[in-house]
């Protein structure tokens, strides 16, 4: 099955869609730029959404589900916001269908124009702000912590499955403070649950950082980022979150009273992850043989084959082994297909990136052993297997430590220092990667260096080390590097 991927170094555009495909992630739909996200994609994604709820959660957010439709008139409120969306936004503009008196099909009712049309959501701060002037009066009512978990739309042109589609699944928390020092505090303590997340359970490497004027979220004052690198050395923006001041209260008129009996704007934050992070993990771990998961998020954690297919004395030892790494927490399925070839199974697996693999023959139980494969490596040893099930639990976490340190030593090999514009120039050509630089601060530079070279700045590093330095463009004074790269 390896076969039907293209090789990375082929075509890496490629290669990722044959992944998404052959491991069932997800397939194209019948609506231009969305996707159908297939039940192993969805199992990953209710993984990843599991975890982070909780993490949140233990943070004093809790959940709400607000409307999918946004009156038009709101998006006008927050003059910078609608400037940020108003390219992107579906609209809807009639309530009824009605047959067509030519006897093609159906038709939209003409009479059926709405008195205001109303978006699908791009995102939610306008609604919710809308909501939260009912909500908030007292400084008692705060901080407000809610998040939804919702799908979105955004009418993207260039799409690519779990990167860029027109919709797609996130989860989009919207807090409410009585103090610009709390907002801030709560969208970088957000910042590092998205950081904690990515490392700990994705096993993917980020940067914290800030973005720059010209790349932070619409509306907000500022937008901190994660940022990761891909196997192709470009760079993906994996989760933000944002302080938005007071924008969005005074828009909304959203207002409490505080312990001083005065009337007072809240201030406000935003954060949100999507199932770009499927991207992200597809693009960080996986090879020319599909798809590779890290432990803590794959569906399934193991797959036990019978070799060379299912008979009472291998089922009796499977059942064994499934209920003691059950017991353990751990995700087994028993591939009892008498139809298929182990040969073909064992591939079929290795595409949908099941991280261990217990193979079960009559011949190893004579011998009081099991085959057990890692898919990271793809190593393979043979274990005792009154000793299988601890071997594999030890194995699970080693795996995903290893995809880690894999991917930071990827990173940490493609980042540079670069002090000139020709160095820039090059490294990017040749290498691609972070490329950490000083800047003068301002967009005209940050806008030339993105039009000569197609690199963004992707952040300014939360733990960047004070540098005097000079601008790698126009020269003049500067105090960090910061990091350019292509992205997705």
């Amino acid at each position: 099955m390896g076969k039907e991927i293209t090789d990375r170094s082929e075509d890496y555009s490629q290669w990722y869609n044959d992944i998404v495909k052959k491991a069932g992630l997800a397939s194209n739909s019948a609506v231009r730029g969305c996707m159908v996200i297939k039940p192993h994609g969805f199992a990953l994604w209710e993984n990843m959404r599991d975890q982070l709820d909780k993490m949140f959660k233990d943070t004093g957010h809790v959940n709400a589900y607000f409307p999918l439709l946004i009156p038009k008139s709101f998006l006008s409120k927050e003059a910078e916001h609608v400037e940020g969306f108003a390219k992107e936004c579906a609209v809807v503009t009639h309530h009824r269908l009605m047959n067509d008196p030519d006897g093609n099909g159906v038709v939209v009712d003409p009479s059926a124009k709405l008195e205001e049309e109303l978006i699908i959501r791009p995102t939610s701060e306008t609604i919710i702000w809308n909501t939260y002037r009912d909500w908030i009066s007292s400084y008692r009512d705060l901080p407000l912590l809610v998040n939804q978990w919702a799908n979105v739309m955004r009418w993207e042109m260039r799409t690519r499955m779990f990167l860029r589609t027109a919709e797609f699944l996130w989860q989009e928390g919207h807090t409410a403070h009585a103090t610009s020092e709390e907002a801030v505090a709560e969208s970088r303590q957000m910042l590092d649950i998205y950081a904690q997340f990515a490392e700990e359970w994705m096993a993917m490497p980020v940067i914290k950082g800030v973005k720059t004027a010209n790349e932070r979220f619409a509306g907000a004052e500022d937008t901190y980022t994660i940022e990761a690198m891909m196997q192709d050395t470009k760079a993906l923006q994996a989760g933000t979150s944002h302080f938005l001041g007071q924008n969005f209260a005074k828009a909304f008129d959203v207002t409490y009273l505080d312990a001083n009996q005065k009337q007072q704007h809240v201030w406000a934050t935003s954060w949100g992850v999507s199932t770009r992070l499927i991207g992200g993990l597809i693009m960080t771990h996986s090879d020319d043989d599909g798809l590779v998961l890290p432990p803590k998020l794959a569906p399934q954690q193991v797959v036990i084959v019978p070799i060379p297919k299912p008979g009472p004395e291998i089922d009796e030892v499977a059942e064994k082994l499934i209920a003691e790494l059950k017991g353990k927490g751990i995700r087994v399925i028993y591939d009892q297909d008498t139809k298929k070839r182990p040969g073909f199974k064992f591939a079929e697996y290795e595409m949908r990136g099941i991280p261990v693999r217990i193979g079960i023959g009559k011949r190893d139980l004579e011998k009081g052993v099991v085959e057990v494969a890692r898919r990271d490596t793809k190593e393979k040893e043979s274990v005792a297997l009154d000793g299988a099930v601890d071997f594999v639990e030890n194995l699970l976490t080693e795996i995903q430590d290893n995809l880690f340190l894999k991917a930071l030593k990827h990173r940490e090999a493609n980042s540079f220092e670069v002090d000139d514009m020709d160095t820039f120039k090059k490294v990017l050509e040749e290498k691609g990667g972070f490329i950490y630089a000083h800047w003068d601060g301002t967009s005209e530079t940050e806008l030339k260096i993105k039009e000569l070279t197609k690199a963004t700045i992707r952040c300014i590093p939360l733990d960047g080390k004070e540098e005097a330095g000079k601008c790698v463009f126009s020269g003049k004074p500067s105090k960090q590097r910061v990091i350019f790269a292509k992205a997705y």
